[in-house]
Parts: structure tokens; sequence; C-alpha cells
């Protein structure tokens, strides 16, 4: 490793920026609200001020790393399949470099939550580490022998838009019954008021079932049992040695004993072996695999 890097997380709705040390710790860390409402040349405007006040806790950093929902696309470099849709289409990486003046590494939120946990958290020592991301969306990673693997098309890891089921409910993607629309925090906020139950955020959902309310419990064992059916799927095809679970929905207990029962049920194979881990890194773990993304 190097000197002193810097890192950003570009979120939907928060922008975090870090310095972090040679071992991968952050020194400096600072966030700010992204307002993506107020559009694309407001966000840029906002990670191009967050570096400046980074730079000199890191002079020596000669590249920034970023990030953002969304992937770039192998086509022509403008950023495709985010979620804050003002960045879809735009130069992102350009439009940074030319206004910082140096280079930048650009890549998934999700992968960077991955490698993270694989290079520094719950999934070190293990050769082949899908990194997930639950919460406002969902995403993954695919980290091997500590290095990223995107893939060609800048599309590895990205379970969130597998289809579950082709009648489900509409995906802001454009297609329908995505996993990110089954498992998501709006979407088991939208399920549980589909069942008849109030206009409550996913977390007051989790409380109900966990206070034996019967319609939030009958909503929490169906986004189980899509949970297991789901990353079974990823199990099947990718085999690896380790999940770590990451994002706000992540630290719902119930995913590591009922949902690892589901994935047991639905996998192609007589028992579930995979360990599928909490993160180690908490909410640092993005923010420091942007920081990496130069080694």
């Amino acid at each position: 490793m190097r000197g002193r890097r810097i890192g950003i997380d570009l979120g939907g709705t928060k922008i975090e920026g870090a310095v972090v040390d040679e071992d991968g710790r952050p020194v400096v860390r600072e966030r700010v609200p992204t307002e993506r409402e107020r559009g694309y040349a407001h966000v840029l405007d906002r990670v191009v001020a967050l570096v400046d006040r980074l730079r000199p806790h890191a002079p020596e950093a000669a590249a920034v790393g970023v990030g953002a929902p969304g992937s770039p696309s192998a086509r022509d470099g403008t950023l495709k399949n985010s979620n804050t849709t003002c960045l879809n289409g735009r130069p992102l990486r350009a439009d940074l470099e030319a206004r910082l003046g140096c280079t930048v590494r650009l890549e998934n939120d999700a992968n960077c939550f991955a490698l993270a946990e694989a290079r520094g958290g719950a999934g070190q020592g293990h050769r082949v580490v899908f990194g997930v991301i639950l919460g406002t969306g969902v995403g993954g990673g695919i980290v091997v022998d500590g290095r990223l693997w995107a893939g060609p098309q800048h599309i590895a890891g990205e379970w969130g838009h597998q289809a579950l089921d082709p009648a489900g409910p509409a995906c802001w993607c454009g297609q329908r019954g995505c996993v990110e629309a089954f498992l998501s925090g709006p979407a088991l906020a939208a399920a549980y008021r589909a069942a008849g139950g109030a206009a409550v955020e996913a977390p007051e959902v989790l409380g109900r079932a966990a206070a034996g309310e019967a319609r939030a419990e009958a909503v929490v064992d169906r986004w189980l049992d899509r949970f297991g059916r789901a990353l079974a799927n990823v199990i099947d095809v990718l085999d690896p040695d380790v999940v770590v679970l990451g994002g706000g929905l992540s630290n719902v207990d119930a995913l590591y004993d009922r949902g690892r029962a589901a994935v047991a049920r639905y996998v192609f194979n007589d028992e579930l072996r995979t360990p599928i881990v909490r993160h180690r890194l908490g909410d640092s773990a993005g923010v420091i695999g942007a920081a990496l993304l130069g080694d």
C-alpha cells in the first residue's frame, strides 16, 4: 500500500469523503447531503468541493477513488444503471477529472463495499467474496483474491436486477419483479402497505413484526423467503467462499438464522456451507473501498 488516499462514497442521500492511511483506516471523514433533486451539476459541485476540503490531509494522493450507484458504461464511459437517475448518461468520471485535475477511479458503490470487506473486514482471508448491499437499493460485488471482478460489461454482482417474478412489482430499472423490488427497504415498506398496513418505513415494519403483529410478521416472513431464493441463485452460480451483508437492512438479525435457512432451502445442494456474515467495517466500508481502488 502507498501513502494516504482519498475516497468518495456518492450515495443517493449523502456523499461521504474520507482520507485513509496506509493501512486503509479513515483518518479524516466528512459527510454532506447529496441533494440529488437539484440535478447533476449540483451533485458534481458537491463532490468537487468535498474533495478540495480533503486534499490538504492527503497531499500525496495522485488519484481520487469514487464509489457511486450505477457503473461506467464500457461503450462510452458514461454512468448507467444508477437509481440516482440524474447521474445516468452523464460522463461523471470525465467531468470530475476535468474539475479536479487528477485521475478519478470510478466504481460501483457495492463493489467498493465488497472490496473493503474482502481486504480488511468480514471477508478477509477468503478467496472469493460476494458483498451484498441491502438498503434503499440492493446491489452486490465480487472480489477474487483481493481484487474486484467487475466483468467486461461492468455488471458482475448485480443480483439486485435479477427477476424473481416477472409479474412482480415494477422496478425503477423498467423491469418487473427484480430482487431490488422485493428486498429493498422501500420494497418492504410497500409490501406492508399492500397488505393493509400503515404507511411506515421498513424499520417500523420490522419492529412491528418483532413485537408480534401478525400482518407485519407475514410480510417479513415473505421478505426472508425471497431473500433466500435470491441469494441461493447467486450461490448456485458463483459458489463464493463467504457472503458479507451490508447496508441498513443487514442489521436485521433474522437474516442470519431464518434468512440463512431460507437460502439453504433453495440452494442447489444437499447442504449450505457458505458463511453468511454481517459486515465488519460498518458504514465506513464504501468510502474505504473507494479509496482502495488505486491499489
